[in-house]
């Protein structure tokens, strides 16, 4: 223990003596170390280290606010360019003090893993004692927390500056905070990042409140006429009688003074009755929309006199929606032609076309061979994106020597070999577009730190550059693996698979879509355009592909139909042109079975023939495999007449 951590252990156990001199000027940190003792029964001298949710609780976090996430993620970003270079790290939290939002420098990783300043942080008051995050949740109000300030004697090289965001009803939704390892050491300091942290926090509980009440009339305030229409005070959400229905922070401060009763209370305030509180009848509220000048829009508080500005927006008209059973005709063409109708792909289409011009970072699941990449381009090409690049990134397919520079690309002379001209690179060559990225999964960790570093930051440095280069592009990411699987086996960061998961689209298998004939005749049709060669399905090989389950999905399908177009007679395909594979049903053994040997294949030599097609017809294989004996597959292959392919005449 530092010597510095000792003489802070003291000053906290002074402050908390009975009839002892206070020490800190600051009430409201002194009375959060109060608290601490009294109330959370916190032990300052037991150093405890931060603590970090698993995987799993912190998705439950993250799962319960995922809408008011989407609304903030702009704000978020936004006020961190505002502080890049300065050392901060920026925090979301919830309302109860978990980091559910995170961006920082990910070359400090460890050090703010270490610290807590990272994702999954529990800042809560009665769990980390007085620190910006959690002394902000007990108050209810924006301050700082300096160094000295915390309780936890490991926290005092941190800087905490923090801010509330209620949500629309006057509750406390999240926390907005700004924290630095080190900093200058006096707390006047951090009056910049105090202002900058309110005014994002005021910014996103209006984008909030604007969202939530979008079919009502909303009412913007403003003391000068020339913000009124720009970025109001105060914002107030009435319904169709004008009841007050919703309010960011400073209109329910306001609301409260006119009132006379704590801002505390909002439930006093909601449901009054606009007129209540403004000399102005409700009929009248139509004067108030933007077509009159803003200085011509005065309205006068009821009770204190105060003039303000107004600008009132009536409701928005809700979507024309065609009915359920027609939304596949909605579809964008490029998103229309992926689907004959399977209800599950429908849903998947559907979602893909409200996101399709959202930059919410897309992750796209599903087993290998389901259409990733086909969905992925179908996305871009019914954007407003459509004319810009779509770059595709296999991570899995690039050499681990050469991923860095094929990614952020180099400048000329970087390295023995690179080129006289440097490279631009696969994230700059999708300025403007769409940013594909295949098997992300298989990303190393060492890259999916600078790929987190891009998209916090929206800006590429090249490899042997000093100059940051902008860079705006959607990103759509797609893994056959469970990247939440990853992150708990710790091969894939947390914060990145947040990043990229904004929404999840999970395309069905093959075997699970009832548009199989559909596909058939897609492909089939596809084949026939390239290769100048018509074929025709016959019922009996048709049937054939209904019984296979393909577990390569639609790569083995279209793969099957292009081999049977090649290898038939007379422009017709028949069971015997298709794939051997493909020919037999494909058995599927428990691992209880195969010990038992409950499965009995005498009776199923479909079944039979399928397994020995699936371990290249070595009948040692298939016997492990299946749990039998060697002359037990030879016997059952007798007598199902089953002949390997080498000694088929």
């Amino acid at each position: 223990m530092r010597q510095s951590q000792r003489e802070h252990i003291d000053e906290v156990l002074r402050t908390g003596e009975v009839g002892a001199h206070p020490l800190r000027r600051d009430v409201a940190i002194r009375d959060s170390w109060l608290r601490c003792m009294e109330q959370h029964k916190l032990d300052p001298t037991a150093m405890k280290a931060a603590y970090i949710l698993p995987s799993e609780r912190l998705r439950e976090h993250r799962d319960r606010m995922d809408e008011f996430l989407h609304t903030a993620r702009f704000g978020v970003e936004t006020l961190y360019r505002q502080v890049a270079g300065m050392g901060y790290v920026l925090l979301l939290t919830d309302a109860c003090g978990v980091t559910v939002d995170f961006i920082g420098d990910p070359t400090f990783d460890n050090a703010l893993q270490k610290a807590g300043l990272y994702l999954g942080a529990d800042w809560h008051e009665a769990n980390a004692g007085t620190c910006g995050v959690g002394t902000c949740i007990s108050t209810g109000e924006a301050l700082v927390v300096h160094q000295t300030d915390h309780f936890d004697a490991s926290h005092i090289p941190l800087t905490c500056t923090a801010a509330p965001v209620y949500d629309p009803l006057g509750e406390l939704a999240a926390v907005l905070d700004i924290s630095a390892l080190k900093s200058p050491q006096p707390k006047s300091s951090q009056h910049l990042a105090l202002q900058l942290v309110q005014i994002y926090a005021h910014r996103i509980e209006n984008a909030n409140l604007m969202q939530r009440f979008r079919r009502e009339w909303l009412l913007k305030l403003s003391g000068a006429p020339e913000f009124a229409d720009v970025e109001a005070e105060h914002v107030i959400a009435l319904d169709p009688n004008g009841r007050i229905i919703g309010f960011n922070h400073r209109a329910r401060r306001l609301l409260a003074e006119e009132a006379g009763i704590s801002w505390r209370e909002p439930t006093r305030l909601l449901g009054r009755s606009f007129e209540d509180f403004f000399d102005c009848p409700l009929d009248r509220l139509t004067s108030y929309t933007r077509s009159r000048p803003a200085d011509q829009r005065a309205i006068t508080l009821r009770r204190s006199r105060s003039l303000l500005f107004a600008h009132a927006l009536p409701p928005q008209s809700p979507p024309v929606r065609a009915p359920d059973a027609s939304d596949q005709a909605v579809l964008p063409p490029p998103l229309d032609q992926l689907t004959g109708g399977d209800e599950a792909m429908n849903h998947v289409l559907s979602r893909a076309t409200r996101l399709r011009n959202s930059n919410v970072g897309i992750l796209l699941q599903g087993e290998t061979g389901t259409g990733k990449e086909f969905l992925a381009k179908a996305i871009h090409a019914a954007s407003v994106r459509a004319d810009k690049p779509f770059v595709a990134v296999n991570c899995a397919a690039l050499p681990e020597a050469l991923v860095e520079s094929e990614l952020f690309g180099y400048e000329a002379g970087t390295f023995t070999g690179a080129r006289s001209r440097g490279k631009r690179g696969l994230i700059l060559a999708a300025d403007g577009g769409t940013l594909f990225l295949d098997e992300i999964g298989a990303m190393p960790l060492a890259l999916q730190s600078r790929l987190l570093r891009v998209l916090s930051e929206r800006e590429v440095l090249p490899l042997g550059s000093t100059h940051p280069v902008a860079v705006s592009a959607r990103v759509v990411s797609a893994s056959n693996e469970d990247l939440s699987e990853l992150v708990r086996q710790g091969r894939f960061r947390d914060d990145l698979y947040y990043r990229l998961n904004g929404a999840v689209l999970t395309l069905p298998a093959l075997r699970e879509r009832d548009d199989l004939d559909w596909l058939i005749d897609r492909i089939l049709s596809r084949c026939h355009a390239v290769t100048g060669r018509h074929a025709a399905l016959s019922g009996a090989a048709r049937a054939v592909l209904h019984q296979h389950d393909w577990p390569g999905n639609l790569r083995e399908l279209g793969n099957a139909l292009e081999f049977a177009c090649a290898v038939c007679s007379d422009g017709r395909i028949e069971p015997p042109d298709l794939p051997e594979a493909v020919q037999y049903r494909r058995v599927v053994v428990t691992a209880a079975e195969a010990v038992s040997g409950t499965c009995d294949l005498g009776a199923q030599p479909r079944d039979l023939a399928s397994a020995l097609a699936a371990n290249a017809w070595n009948v040692s294989a298939t016997a492990r495999a299946l749990g039998l004996s060697r002359s037990t597959v030879h016997r059952r292959m007798r007598q199902a007449a089953i002949v390997p392919p080498n000694r088929r005449t």
